[in-house]
């Protein structure tokens, strides 16, 4: 997958973006970044990789709530970029604060993720890790941001206040192949809040996504409660899912995995869905998570 050309396809105030973060990364030096391999984390290792060369790293935490197709798309992505690519074990399965799923569940994986990659970091004579959170994640409820600030870790796309859009819009112009990557939180997402979480449900909704991915719908979710898989994806794919999908063909697929009832969101794929039981959706973001755009230095 080799990188495209790099384009200057980008409006002004985006391109005035990218200089920003460059001068802010700059700054911060070549910090260890926790690195997902989504397309936020990826620009960021794309702009460190370009900034500092080999002094450059990307940590990558793997646990049964990565799928084994993503961590594989993070190696592959860092391999193209060209940047060091580490990865560590990450345990919030043995604490049941997260694995009960309470409301600030991301609260205990973000504290688990960055409680790891602070020593690496400390060890390495560097003081703070660096993420991928934009400045959309900030208006969401993301308990985990506030884990991650009360640990140092900064966010330069927050900082300079780069949105989603903009990360794709510059993925492009960098040459990013996957710059039209769907988003892809960690599979613990697709469990209401409550339901408990355990590896083989885990299992059993990232293969049921990656069955759907091998049938050719990428930006998707399948969102379980209980015994039953909810299928969303976007709004204007669904009346082509339905004519094109064997839909016999996947409730089996899907009861094979243990499944028993298999069923469509006919709103459409919708990020922090499952937050509108808490009325978090429309609340603007915590005075912590907005202190983000402010930041200088770390706590």
């Amino acid at each position: 997958m080799p990188l495209a050309a790099p384009t200057t396809e980008l409006l002004p105030t985006t391109a005035q973006k990218l200089d920003r973060l460059k001068t802010l990364m700059g700054e911060i030096g070549p910090v260890p970044i926790a690195y997902s391999g989504g397309i936020d984390s990826t620009l960021v290792a794309k702009v460190a990789y370009d900034l500092f060369g080999d002094r450059a790293l990307a940590i990558t935490a793997i646990s049964p709530s990565l799928l084994p197709e993503d961590l594989e798309d993070a190696r592959i992505q860092a391999a193209t970029i060209g940047i060091r690519h580490e990865e560590v074990q990450t345990h919030e399965m043995e604490n049941p604060n997260y694995t009960s799923n309470p409301i600030n569940r991301c609260y205990f994986c973000k504290s688990e993720l960055h409680d790891t990659l602070k020593p690496i970091a400390l060890q390495r004579n560097f003081p703070y890790v660096i993420d991928g959170v934009n400045s959309d994640d900030l208006a969401d409820y993301r308990p985990g941001i506030q884990a991650a600030k009360e640990r140092g870790v900064r966010s330069p796309l927050a900082e300079v206040g780069i949105t989603k859009t903009d990360v794709r819009d510059l993925s492009r112009a960098l040459g990013l192949p996957w710059w039209e990557k769907p988003s892809q939180p960690c599979l613990s997402s697709r469990f209401p809040y409550g339901e408990a979480i355990t590896i083989e449900k885990l299992r059993r909704v990232g293969r049921a996504e990656v069955h759907l991915r091998r049938l050719g719908w990428s930006d998707i979710r399948v969102r379980s409660q209980g015994d039953t898989a909810r299928i969303e994806l976007p709004a204007e794919h669904i009346v082509d899912f339905v004519n094109h999908i064997n839909l016999p063909d996947l409730v089996a697929h899907f009861q094979d995995l243990g499944f028993l009832f298999v069923t469509l969101d006919l709103e459409g794929l919708q990020s922090g869905k499952l937050n509108r039981i808490l009325g978090f959706q429309t609340q603007p973001p915590s005075p912590a998570t907005a202190a983000i755009a402010q930041t200088s230095a770390p706590s």
